[in-house]
């Protein structure tokens, strides 16, 4: 695009964006949340676990995400940061192909008659209790430019939003812990911070393998003893 067909507004969020890489500072007003809750299909609309919360963000700020996330992911998967058992949130890395993935394998020992194990982990409020302070160490050790680190830092912390329902609104409250729900660095942000539990749960399962029997199925209680801390996060109150 020539400099001549670039409107006075684009120049504009050009300018906002260089002076955000520039000084590491997250605006403010893009870091506010406005959450309002949607009844699940089919639930009590009298119960409070019945609807799910849509946390609604400044449309300007998702845009300066989206170049964050593409400087982002150029680092990671220039250097790899991510394993290949990751899947979702990297490019030809679809969780459709990890289900087939799995399937082929069920498949394959089913032919040779052999059993196959599994273990199934659900993260509750995954996104809401991630340990700000942990994540940047993790980052800071994976040796990530330094603007990148400093920038992501300012757009975690001194985040807000107010819930609504119906007619009512919430006063502003701040949030402590957590990576934004909505954002568009969010999810991979989560992927970097559990690195490190696609390095040791393969450990960690091969040596109940090797007691239960190479292509036994391992009880889903004894994994889940043999797995503290694969997914751990720092206690936290998420809202102040």
């Amino acid at each position: 695009m020539r400099l001549a067909q670039v409107s006075a507004s684009q120049l504009k969020l050009l300018l906002v964006k260089s002076v955000i890489l520039l000084t590491h500072h997250f605006p403010s007003l893009w870091k506010h949340a406005r959450v309002t809750s949607i009844l699940k299909p089919g639930k009590d609309p009298a119960l409070p676990s019945s609807y799910r919360p849509i946390s609604l963000l400044d449309s300007i700020g998702k845009l300066f995400e989206k170049i964050l996330l593409a400087r982002i992911l150029h680092e990671v998967n220039e250097r790899g940061l991510m394993r290949d058992e990751q899947f979702a949130f990297k490019p030809r890395h679809s969780t459709s192909l990890q289900l087939a993935s799995l399937v082929k394998r069920i498949t394959k020992n089913f032919g040779e008659k052999r059993l196959t194990g599994a273990g199934f982990l659900d993260v509750a409020k995954a996104f809401d209790t991630v340990w700000i302070d942990g994540l940047l160490y993790k980052r800071t050790l994976l040796n990530s430019p330094s603007y990148i680190v400093h920038t992501i830092s300012s757009y975690l912390r001194d985040r807000t939003f107010e819930a609504s329902f119906q007619t009512a609104t919430s006063s502003r409250r701040g949030m402590k812990a957590g990576v934004a729900q909505g954002g568009l660095i969010s999810p991979v942000l989560f992927s970097l911070c559990q690195r490190h539990a696609l390095t040791l749960a393969p450990r960690r399962f091969s040596s109940l393998r090797r007691r239960h029997g190479h292509h036994s199925h391992v009880p889903q209680t004894d994994a889940a003893r043999k797995l503290p801390g694969v997914i751990a996060q720092r206690p936290s109150t998420v809202v102040e």
